[in-house]
Parts: C-alpha cells; sequence; structure tokens
C-alpha cells in the first residue's frame, strides 16, 4: 500500500511535469460559460473547472441526504436536556428548535445567492469568503486554509458513534476501548467514502433514510402519548405554565442557542459539492430548503414528545439520555435498550456526510493554491475521489481521538471549532453587500438569486450575539476551566491566521526579495485545474510580466516557441496586485 501511494504521488509530479502550455475555457478573472450560465470570478479565485474531475453523483437525494444526514446526527435525541437546563423552560426550550430553524433559513439564503453567483464552485464557505474578500490578495484564502485543515477532524462523531455501539451491545466499555473502536468504525467509513463517491452517497442515502424514519416513529409515537394512547399519565403536564422560571443569565441563553445551532449544522453541506451537481443552482434552490423544512418540523415535534413522555425534571438532568428516558417512558425498559443501536446508525450516517462535504473544502483550499504540492491534493486519483484530502481528515482524527482524554479537554477542542465559524459566517453575510457593490460597479450581472437584507440582518445579529454573549459570567460553570478559554482561544486563533498570512505571503517573500505570482496547473489524467503559488525573484519579475498576460497565461507566440521538455506548468496566472485597486477581470488576452 505504501509502495502505491508513493508511485500515486510520483504520477501526479508526472502528469504536471509532462504537461504542454494549451488555452483554458475557463480563464481566472473572465467570463466562463458552463451549461449555458455565464461565471465571472475575482482573478484570486480558484480556477473553474468546467467538467468535474469527482463525476457528478449527486442528485436531488444527494442533496437532500447530505444536508439532512449531517443535521440529524445525535442533536436531536441528545441535546434537549442541555438546553432545558440552560434556559429553565419548557415552553422556551421549544420556541428554541424553531429559532433555530429560522436562523437556519436566513443563513441558507445567504449561501442561495453565493451558489446562484458561482454555481460551478465547490466548497462552500471556502469559495464564497474568497470570492467575497479579494482582498488584500489571498488573506482569506490563507487563513481559511489553515482552519480548514487544522480543524478538519470529526473525532466527536466517531467518539459518540463507539459509546453508542458500545451501549447497545451492553458493554461498559473503557475509554481505551471506546477509542479504539471509534477509530475502526471511522476507518471503515473514511475508506467507503476513498473507495467510490457513487457508493459512499448510496449508503449515505440509506442511513438517512432509516434518520427520518426513526424521527418520524418518535413524532406519531408523541401523538399516540398527548392522545392518551399510551401508559403514560397526564401527557400535558409539562406544557402546564410552560414559560415559568425562565433564566435571564445572557451566557446560558447563548449557550442554549449554540446547542440549537450544532443540532441545524448541515443545512448548506450539499453547497461543498455543487461542481458535482448537474444544473446545480435551481437544483439547490429547490432541495436544499426542503431538506431544512422537514428536518426542522421533525426536531420541532420530536422535542413535543418527549415533553409529552417525560416530566421537565428527569429531561433536565438526562444529559445525552432524553431519548432514551422517552423510549423507557414509553415502552419500557426493554424498548428503550435497542435506542443506542438506532442512534449509532444516525451517527455513522452524520459522519459520513461530513467526510463528502469536509474533504470538497480541503481540495478547494487545495486548488486556491494554499496547500503545499496543490496538484496532489486537487487530483482526484486514483479512485476519482478527493484522495489525499481524506487521508488528512482521517489522520487528523484520529490523532485527537487517541491524544486527547475525554472530558473538558475533548470536548472544548470540540467546541472551539463554533467561534471562528461564527466570525466566517457574520463575513459571509457582510461580503454579500461587497460583492453586490463591485459586480454593480464593473457592469455585471447581479445574482439571478438575493436574500432578502431582513435574512441578512437577522443573520449578522445572531452571529454577533453567538460572539458577544459568551462573554458574559454564566451563573454556574459547567467545565472544570475558565468559562471564556474557548472564546479567548478562538480570537487567539483568528489573530493567529493573520499573522500566517503576513509572515508567509508578505514578510518572507519582502525578505527574500521575491513577488507572489499564482500558476494554474492542469493535470492531464483528470483534467483537475488547481492553483500554485510562486515567488519569483524581483530580478525576474519584468521578465515574467513580458511573457505573461494579465491573466498570468503565456503570449500566444511564447507558448508556440515552448518545448514541452522546457514546459513544466500548463497555464500561468497572473496574482492581481494589491495597488491595482478595484480591477477583477484582466484585460482581453493579447496574441
Amino acid at each position: 500500500m505504501a509502495a502505491y501511494v508513493k508511485k500515486w504521488f510520483a504520477d501526479s509530479r508526472d502528469d504536471v511535469d509532462a504537461a504542454v502550455v494549451k488555452e483554458s475555457n475557463a480563464r481566472i478573472g473572465e467570463q466562463v460559460v458552463v451549461d449555458g450560465v455565464q461565471i465571472f470570478q475575482d482573478g484570486n479565485g480558484a480556477p473553474v473547472e468546467t467538467v468535474s474531475p469527482l463525476g457528478y453523483h449527486v442528485g436531488w437525494f444527494g442533496i437532500l441526504f447530505l444536508n439532512v444526514s449531517q443535521m440529524v446526527g445525535t442533536g436531536v435525541f441528545s441535546t434537549p436536556g442541555n438546553i432545558l437546563r440552560a434556559l429553565d423552560s419548557v415552553g422556551l426550550s421549544l420556541l428554541y428548535w424553531v429559532f433555530g430553524a429560522i436562523i437556519a433559513a436566513a443563513a441558507l439564503a445567504v449561501y442561495l445567492e453565493y451558489a446562484s453567483l458561482f454555481p460551478n464552485r465547490s466548497g462552500g464557505q471556502v469559495t464564497y469568503l474568497e470570492q467575497a474578500y479579494p482582498r488584500p490578495a489571498f488573506l482569506f484564502p490563507t487563513a481559511y486554509a489553515f482552519f480548514t485543515v487544522a480543524f478538519s477532524f470529526s473525532a466527536s462523531n466517531a467518539v459518540v458513534l463507539a459509546r453508542y455501539i458500545y451501549r447497545a451491545a451492553g458493554h461498559p466499555a473503557t475509554e481505551w476501548e471506546n477509542k479504539g473502536l471509534a477509530i475502526g468504525s471511522y476507518t471503515f467509513l473514511a475508506i467507503i467514502c476513498l473507495l467510490s463517491t457513487r457508493w459512499s452517497m448510496r449508503l449515505m442515502n440509506l442511513i438517512s433514510a432509516v434518520k427520518l424514519i426513526i424521527l418520524l416513529f418518535i413524532v406519531f409515537t408523541g401523538f399516540a402519548v398527548l392522545g392518551g394512547g399510551t401508559r403514560v399519565e397526564n401527557p400535558r403536564q409539562n406544557f402546564q405554565n410552560s414559560f415559568a422560571g425562565v433564566t435571564n443569565n445572557g451566557n446560558d441563553i447563548v449557550n442554549a442557542l449554540v446547542s440549537i445551532n450544532f443540532a441545524y449544522t448541515g443545512y448548506a453541506n450539499a453547497f461543498n459539492v455543487v461542481a458535482e451537481i448537474h444544473n446545480p443552482f435551481p437544483t439547490l434552490k429547490r432541495v436544499a430548503p426542503i431538506s431544512l423544512i422537514i428536518v426542522s418540523i421533525l426536531y420541532i415535534l420530536a422535542n413535543v414528545a418527549y415533553f409529552a413522555a417525560v416530566p421537565a425534571d428527569k429531561i433536565r438532568e438526562s444529559g445525552e439520555l432524553t431519548a432514551a428516558l422517552f423510549f423507557e417512558a414509553v415502552f419500557g425498559g426493554k424498548a428503550a435498550k435497542g435506542l443506542p443501536a438506532l442512534i449509532a446508525v444516525s451517527a455513522a450516517g452524520n459522519i459520513m456526510a461530513v467526510i463528502i462535504g469536509t474533504t470538497r473544502q480541503i481540495r478547494e483550499v487545495a486548488r486556491q493554491g494554499m496547500i503545499p504540492w496543490p496538484h496532489i491534493w486537487a487530483s482526484t486519483k486514483p479512485f476519482g475521489t478527493p484522495f489525499a484530502p481524506t487521508l488528512i481528515k482521517w489522520a487528523l482524527t484520529i490523532i485527537v481521538i487517541l491524544a486527547l482524554p475525554f472530558g473538558d479537554a475533548f470536548n472544548f477542542l470540540v467546541d472551539l471549532r463554533s467561534y471562528p465559524d461564527s466570525v466566517f459566517i457574520f463575513l459571509m453575510v457582510v461580503g454579500i453587500y461587497a460583492v453586490r457593490y463591485r459586480r454593480k460597479k464593473q457592469g455585471l450581472p447581479q445574482a439571478t438569486f438575493q436574500a432578502w437584507h431582513s435574512a441578512l440582518i437577522f443573520s449578522a445579529l445572531v452571529c454577533l450575539f453567538i460572539l458577544i454573549m459568551p462573554w458574559y459570567p454564566p451563573e454556574e460553570a459547567d467545565v472544570s476551566f475558565w468559562y471564556g478559554t474557548y472564546c479567548a482561544t478562538g480570537v487567539g486563533l483568528l489573530v493567529g491566521m493573520g499573522l500566517y498570512y503576513f509572515v508567509w505571503i508578505k514578510l518572507l517573500p519582502k525578505i527574500k526579495g521575491q513577488t507572489v505570482r499564482t500558476e494554474t496547473l492542469v493535470l492531464d489524467q483528470d483534467g483537475s485545474v488547481t492553483h500554485r503559488l510562486k515567488k519569483i525573484p524581483n530580478a525576474e519579475i519584468a521578465e515574467w510580466d513580458r511573457t505573461h498576460d494579465e491573466a498570468g497565461n503565456l503570449f500566444a507566440d511564447v507558448a508556440n516557441d515552448a518545448t514541452v521538455e522546457g514546459t513544466q506548468h500548463l497555464i500561468h496566472r497572473l496574482k492581481v496586485k494589491d495597488n491595482v485597486g478595484e480591477e477583477s477581470f484582466p484585460a482581453e488576452r493579447k496574441v
């Protein structure tokens, strides 16, 4: 296996070295027509792949279940108790699930506008931040590259899966037994995603359908409880004076909101695979809202079922066992023992959906040129899947599972990701207005779908609330360290991203007397297209600019004189300089 991977790396290098200079119908910073759709993007963006090297395995069901499977993980089965404990109100707890749906719908509108502008770019947030903030050049791609790769692990999902498998088997597992099963389970699912996109999508769709059936069963059982058709006595007791005792602590309120957002995370997962969808935007516009509507209705009704069957005091102290208490109350203890197996299935589907989405983000970061050896990360060899991104995600997940003990430290690293993510969503909202302004100034058509101002403002305010309120002291800390540690660390992480960009893109090239340019590589074997940053000595910049047009392509006469042996790169792209101003689309190619 090691020899095979080594040969694959070498073959990828040969694909680039043996290439010849040729035209591209997806020139950066110019108009591109794909499937009759005009696409305009900034020159700093990763190249548009007019044909997806990953294939087109995502249809209506794929979009629906990519979103559903990431949203419906274990949150709806375990978080209701945490939310009730934070809010101290049954009525407000139920309303929070409605608020979560509204928040997700507003953010979904933002994603839809970006997708209408860039319908052949996968990666979701990676791509949209890149296009929203092209200046300073490479700032957001560089910062997001660090965040995406470093936090691409899915350790918490794997550990939850292992715990529920052992619970279903009735085995009181030790921490290292849980770690071992988590590693084995995650490895198995990662291998499926590594070998075949088609079959991983099919398996994920099947698991997602099972998830919906589980939730529907809980919902209909809740209706039976409310109708008095079960052994539960006084099923309406939790709904009397349901808004009494509402907390006024800001930290508790925002913690409950974070839990709700976590339960709805995944509403935009399908935007990570946009380039793998035929006629992507019209399909996303129809199916993505449907997935959110289905999940939100089931979430709300499932929580009504919980409160109908289980006393509020028990739910408040249930931790991750809310659904188990529900089954026990309605069907007895024996029936509740089968629930962990169902939740384990749900967790497995969630892991697959996350692997599929995140690996596309990592690949898109590489295509921006922000990771060393981008041709390797962008390549779909040998199985037509994002091979290298899947491997790095698997490796980081295994490292986190092995390195961190269960408890506060493990949960801290998982929660840390939520803070920068809220910052990025806020910047996406603000970036919408920046994109609209630039396109209007450049005389480009506006998006075929535009998010409502109310949705944009609401999303921005929610993000600010989540970013600010965790600094407010809680009435009772639920961790062994300072309550604001993850917030402070999140801010430090953002600062670190900025410093990394300054050192790598600005300071080191200046010290070495170099200037950064981009070049575009087209891999012969699978047609993948990627950027690669090139640091050129200042003494050679004049010659580079003399032989390349403003888009970074070799002039025709230079390309015709080039030999295969002397041409190491396919198409060169010129990085848009910081002092160019608002010019995003290079002049017409000179011949």
